[in-house]
């Protein structure tokens, strides 16, 4: 692999960062989606201030980082839910982690204290990268949702979070 930067997710990004969240969608095991929305939705569900790209020395995107409120209480403020997605040519060249940290470290400076998320229990190497990021598993949502991409099969969902330790 290249040298690595991760920096801040731009408009210019979004052709690359679509197409990158589609083919993890074609893969099955990524979400419930089977199709990526268009830019604007795509911006509109994000927190701009935590939306990250990892690119190459030559400027290719390599994969991305994006979190989303989980809720509009007060109470909440400081819990996100993430997505990280890696080009299939990129996974498992480190690209994923220096995602997850560039995000823990900004995440962290803005006060934010958990980061969840939901992964299919087929993706084991998803599932591990969160671990050795830090995240645990808080349970399994067994049979949570239907996925339609897949003949409309019950899925399981494997809920996972990390806590700041940083913030009280």
């Amino acid at each position: 692999m290249s040298d690595l930067t991760i920096r801040p997710m731009t408009a210019a990004d979004a052709d690359a960062v679509l197409a990158i969240y589609q083919a993890g969608l074609h893969g099955g095991d990524a979400s419930f989606e089977h199709t990526a929305p268009d830019w604007a939705a795509f911006d509109a569900s994000k927190l701009p201030a935590h939306r990250l790209v990892a690119v190459d020395d030559a400027g290719v995107v390599l994969g991305w980082v994006a979190v989303s409120p989980v809720s509009g209480r007060a109470v909440y403020a400081g819990v996100v839910e993430h997505s990280v997605y890696v080009d299939p040519a990129e996974r498992g060249c480190g690209v994923g982690r220096a995602l997850l940290d560039a995000l823990i470290d900004s995440t962290e400076r803005a006060g934010i204290w958990t980061i969840q998320s939901g992964i299919f229990p087929e993706n084991t190497a998803s599932l591990a990268l969160h671990r050795a990021a830090g995240f645990r598993t808080v349970g399994v949502r067994e049979r949570v949702g239907r996925h339609r991409a897949q003949d409309n099969r019950w899925r399981d969902v494997v809920f996972i979070e990390r806590r700041s330790p940083l913030i009280d």
